[in-house]
């Protein structure tokens, strides 16, 4: 006797054809009324089975997609590190938030359009919206169990085997029908880290800004906050808000924050400007995986660059506590990343992003050229996995740290540059000497605090100003070719 329930008939929208465009910006805007289109008959349906129980079909709706054909082996500018494909071919990416990445996509499709003179197709793709990331805000899909019937028997769910990072990591991806890869992420991918990222951060993505600082220490948010609050001050600044966990605005100076009651794990803030051109805070706290996380899941925002401005031990007799470390190369022993980022893959020091670190530096400190290395050291940062590594026999990790020359050690600067480097994201990092723990001076409650009180202002400030100085930067020469890899996406 056979008891397997028939299979229900699939309901989808009326599918459109793709249509060729040759402006950027009505390509854009078709994308965003087929997504909406896909995502409204996918909510109208769900809203139905929750009010009435199960549906007598199943119901599917599919991301739109940008598709781009050419037979020419037609050479763009060479110096550009995107906006081109090197051969001919099929191309490819499904799209998801078009309203969120209106202006990213805009300015890639544009650049593809100039670069190549073919249109872009746009249409429906064959990959399928789960249910989860299709009813927006203010809906929530209720977990497995919780309902009357079976999700899966009605809708998509996530699929894992579309979630990947196998386009970043150069693994050869293709879409089911052979077409290559136009950008580095699936819709499902970014779907995904949109989600992730308003759990872990307690902010929505659109908040995010493209220049993007990370610290381990909550003393860096309060200094963030308080030189927020000084440009909301000043109508030259062209800052226009600061937003908060819990998506808390405020455009005043003198309005209150409140902390949220249950506080996320790596709170954002975020100083906005227009176009998001603002800077973004996140306190990721302490160790690799947390750093990964942040990283993996804001790179889909595709940033324009990413640094480190946190504490760090020193491992210089010379070094004392309060200077800086200008990150030049790592010793990655956080391990993270090992399976994504063989650690022999050298992570190379960006020339745009050195430079604006220094100048921040000479620029807040009032101190210039050799007088400058009395305060800032550049070379090697260690980063490891395991906090309290001076408690295990040291002979060992103190010897490789000798003969990789490093000047510093931490738990999360290694493994940013690292994904900001896989992700094309440009990096960079900037210490502060908290400790020196080979030498005997130790992170105590009363050395900290006096440290904490007169230097994490002005590193943070360093952090602001360098981030300024990358934004005055034309978007070509910020996102180096050194980070691009044999065979590239087209978008950034």
């Amino acid at each position: 006797m056979n008891t397997t329930a028939p299979e229900l008939p699939v309901r989808t929208p009326e599918r459109r054809p793709h249509e060729s465009f040759t402006d950027p910006v009505a390509a854009v805007a078709r994308l965003e009324e087929l997504y909406e289109e896909a995502t409204a008959f996918l909510r109208e349906a769900f809203t139905r089975a929750l009010s009435k129980g199960p549906l007598s079909e199943r119901h599917r709706a599919f991301y739109p997609e940008i598709r781009f054909i050419t037979t020419s082996f037609g050479h763009a500018d060479s110096r550009l590190s995107f906006g081109h494909v090197a051969e001919p071919g099929t191309y490819a990416t499904t799209v998801t938030r078009p309203d969120l990445f209106s202006g990213y996509l805009t300015q890639q499709i544009g650049l593809l359009l100039r670069n190549h003179g073919v249109p872009v197709l746009i249409g429906p793709s064959e990959t399928p919206i789960p249910i989860h990331f299709a009813v927006g805000e203010g809906m929530t899909v209720p977990h497995d169990g919780a309902l009357d019937f079976q999700l899966r028997d009605l809708f998509d769910v996530p699929d894992l085997a579309t979630m990947h990072d196998d386009i970043v990591n150069g693994l050869g991806f293709r879409y089911p029908d052979g077409a290559r890869p136009l950008a580095p992420f699936t819709a499902q991918r970014i779907d995904y880290s949109l989600a992730r990222l308003t759990h872990y951060t307690a902010t929505a993505p659109e908040h995010f800004q493209n220049h993007v600082l990370f610290t381990n220490y909550q003393f860096y948010v309060e200094e963030f906050e308080a030189f927020a609050r000084s440009a909301l001050a000043d109508p030259e600044s062209g800052y226009e808000a600061l937003v908060g966990p819990g998506n808390m605005i405020i455009t005043s100076p003198g309005a209150p924050l409140p902390p949220l009651e249950k506080m996320p794990q790596m709170p954002a803030y975020h100083l906005t400007r227009p176009d998001n051109s603002g800077i973004t805070l996140v306190n990721i706290g302490v160790g690799p995986s947390n750093a990964k996380t942040a990283t993996d899941h804001i790179a889909v925002l595709r940033p324009h660059a990413w640094l480190m401005v946190g504490h760090c031990a020193g491992l210089r007799n010379s070094q004392r506590l309060g200077d800086f470390v200008l990150a030049h190369g790592y010793l990655r022993e956080d391990h993270v990343l090992d399976d994504d980022l063989p650690v022999w893959v050298p992570i190379p020091p960006l020339a745009e992003v050195q430079v604006a670190l220094e100048r921040a530096v000479a620029e807040v400190t009032q101190l210039e050229g050799y007088e400058l290395k009395r305060i800032m050291r550049t070379g090697t940062v260690a980063t490891i996995d395991n906090r309290n590594w001076e408690l295990r026999e040291v002979s060992g990790p103190v010897k490789r740290l000798s003969q990789s020359r490093a000047i510093a050690l931490d738990m999360e600067s290694a493994t940013i540059a690292a994904n900001g480097f896989r992700f094309r994201v440009p990096y960079g990092t900037l210490l502060c000497v908290s400790d020196k723990p080979l030498h005997g001076e130790l992170k105590l409650p009363g050395m900290a605090s006096e440290f904490y009180r007169t230097q994490v202002s002005r590193h943070l400030q360093i952090g602001v100003r360098a981030m300024e100085i990358i934004r005055e930067m034309p978007l070509e020469r910020i996102h180096s070719r050194k980070l691009r890899s044999f065979e590239e996406t087209a978008f950034l």
